[in-house]
């Protein structure tokens, strides 16, 4: 493929994610390195610094990207900024008990830049705390940048640089990364994120109707079924299925 002839569908489906970021430099940061790499799509998730899209330090930082910047939109609440997307991968330098399969930032591109129906996001968590567990788990993929393991901490913005390079090189045909996928013949569409977190509430809901899941000392099922489910790529219709299993069982074993 020519260099020039950049397959631009990746750039119209990313999604940057911002989860309670606390310095407005950070994010005027990300803006930039998003729009040197081609993506524009921003979100912010309860940011806790003032006015981050018009503070002078965003500003400053964004240098040439105010338009990314500018185009940002704040929200309150992780399901509202993966609304749309049916693929979220979340970024931590800290691997958990509960994750879901990891991947490097090149496997990610590679696997999104090849499936046009795909509506990744990238969620990046607070520059001091990372991201919380339940939004990990509630996630497709865990993203870990291959780093030097003696020193494995990137700054925010440096860690969007990356994401969004791999990216665009693998929309440019020119990235060598691989995902483990096994062929199934027909391939429906992804669920969403919200489809997803939908199933695993019903599930719940049915699992402790039946006294398989005990609401008042539930350990670590959800969690662990949560990564069960995000190594399979759920699609809509197997989404579908799960909920209709889950409302079989409610109607014979009503809830408590």
């Amino acid at each position: 493929m020519n260099p020039t002839e950049i397959n631009t569908s990746l750039f119209k489906r990313l999604r940057f994610v911002l989860v309670e970021t606390s310095r407005a430099g950070n994010v005027g940061s990300v803006a930039r390195a998003m729009k040197t790499m081609g993506f524009t799509e921003l979100v912010l998730v309860t940011p806790r610094c003032t006015d981050p899209l018009s503070d002078p330090e965003a500003v400053a930082f964004a240098s040439g990207a105010i338009d990314v910047l500018q185009g940002a939109r704040i929200v309150g609440s992780m399901q509202e900024a993966l609304e749309g997307c049916n693929f979220a991968a979340a970024v931590s330098a800290r691997l958990r008990e509960f994750s879901p399969p990891i991947w490097t930032p090149r496997a990610f591109a590679t696997h999104a830049a090849g499936q046009d129906d795909l509506r990744p996001a990238f969620i990046l968590g607070n520059e001091r705390v990372g991201l919380p567990n339940a939004v990990v788990e509630g996630c497709n993929v865990l993203i870990n940048i291959p780093a030097n393991p003696d020193y494995s901490s990137l700054n925010l913005s440096q860690a969007a640089q990356v994401l969004a390079y791999e990216c665009r090189m693998a929309s440019m045909g020119e990235a060598g990364g691989t995902v483990d996928e096994r062929g199934v013949g027909f391939h429906g569409d992804a669920a969403s994120v919200t489809q997803v977190d939908g199933m695993y509430a019903h599930l719940e809901q049915a699992l402790v109707a039946i006294g398989f899941l005990n609401a008042d000392n539930p350990k670590k099922l959800m969690p662990r079924l949560k990564r069960l489910f995000a190594r399979t790529g759920l699609e809509t219709e197997e989404v579908n299925i799960l909920r209709g299993i889950a409302s079989e069982i409610l109607k014979r074993v009503p809830p408590k």
